[in-house]
């Protein structure tokens, strides 16, 4: 009778933790179609006409990388045991994917971001045109050398076997990698626009005040008539708060975000952490640094201002008290005046 009892208690234990395997491979594969349509959403809301980048070219990698994922998880977790090619696929695999993905996405945060912070730095006030063939084979060359890399550091360093050890100590559990590099990202940015509120505080909160809601070219404007009384005022200074005015403008909630994500300490999987909303975030963090940093070399022409495909940055640099404006080029388009 205890023996029968044992053997019960034992297929009912493993009834249960296979029914928990099968909710992990569920909450992954609903994860992923979320962030699959998320991603494919922001592509496709961006503007089109903006100058090529590192950063587009990554965002697009990054989307067809999760989309992939997306439905080879999907193709196992349907037939569930199969065999492809010699190699028999189980609905383990599904959390092995996600793992590789999670530690390739966890070490590429600080590479990406560098690669794109010196691409605005030489290309935002370049005056010569580069072949535009011939930068789109350099972006993409970038990107397959920065995903190539990724992928062999964690299919070769000791992090993986830890990760796998980890796996190993109970076969229903799927422990997913949380970045240091993201989380440290989320920190300098958070901290760099705390700094950069605290020390033009006057100057964004007047300008505030003065908004007024305008019709021009039949189209509702935007229109800030603060001027700033004091006329020995760095230039500096006045770009940081139209920047600051500009990039919170668009990108407050995603602030706000990462101040609520980081006060308490929460850490997010690395393969849900870098996304598509997130990379355009940081795309234009950098730009804005950009344009501080090489503010005297800014040529002023539209090709400029057509860097950020959700961030007009031409505000920054038309002179304050601008009574000569012309119509926007075409219909719809958002006009900021000063």
């Amino acid at each position: 009778m205890a023996a029968m009892l044992c053997e019960n208690c034992s297929g009912q234990y493993h009834d249960t933790q296979v029914n928990q395997s099968l909710e992990i491979s569920c909450t992954l594969l609903l994860i992923m179609f979320g962030k699959v349509f998320l991603d494919f959403f922001m592509l496709q809301v961006k503007q089109k006409k903006v100058k090529v980048s590192f950063m587009g070219y990554f965002c697009i990698s990054l989307a067809l990388l999760d989309f992939t994922l997306l439905l080879s998880i999907s193709f196992i977790f349907y037939f569930e045991d199969f065999a492809l090619w010699g190699v028999r696929f189980t609905k383990y695999h599904i959390c092995l994917f996600t793992q590789i993905i999670s530690l390739t996405y966890g070490i590429l945060h600080y590479p990406v971001y560098l690669v794109a912070g010196l691409d605005y730095y030489v290309t935002i006030a370049q005056t010569s045109q580069f072949p535009k063939r011939a930068q789109r084979l350099l972006y993409a060359f970038a990107v397959v050398v920065i995903w190539i890399s990724g992928f062999f550091c964690i299919l070769k360093v000791p992090i993986y076997e830890e990760l796998e050890m980890q796996n190993r100590f109970s076969p229903y559990q799927c422990p997913l990698y949380a970045s240091t590099q993201s989380y440290s990202v989320s920190c300098a940015m958070v901290l760099l626009v705390g700094t950069a509120l605290l020390a033009c505080q006057k100057e964004v909160i007047a300008m505030l005040l003065s908004v007024r809601v305008v019709s021009f070219a039949s189209q509702p404007v935007l229109m800030f008539s603060y001027v700033s009384n004091n006329s020995g005022t760095c230039f500096k200074r006045q770009l940081l708060t139209r920047l600051l005015v500009c990039f919170l403008g668009t990108w407050a909630p995603f602030v706000l975000l990462q101040i609520i994500i980081l006060f308490p300490g929460a850490r997010i999987p690395a393969y849900m952490e870098m996304n598509v909303p997130w990379l355009y975030f940081i795309n234009s963090f950098l730009i804005a640094v950009a344009y501080w940093c090489r503010c005297h070399h800014v040529e002023l022409t539209e090709e400029t201002w057509s860097t950020d495909p959700f961030v007009t940055w031409k505000f920054c640099f038309t002179p304050f008290n601008n009574e000569n404006t012309e119509p926007a080029d075409k219909p719809g388009t958002v006009i900021v005046i000063c």
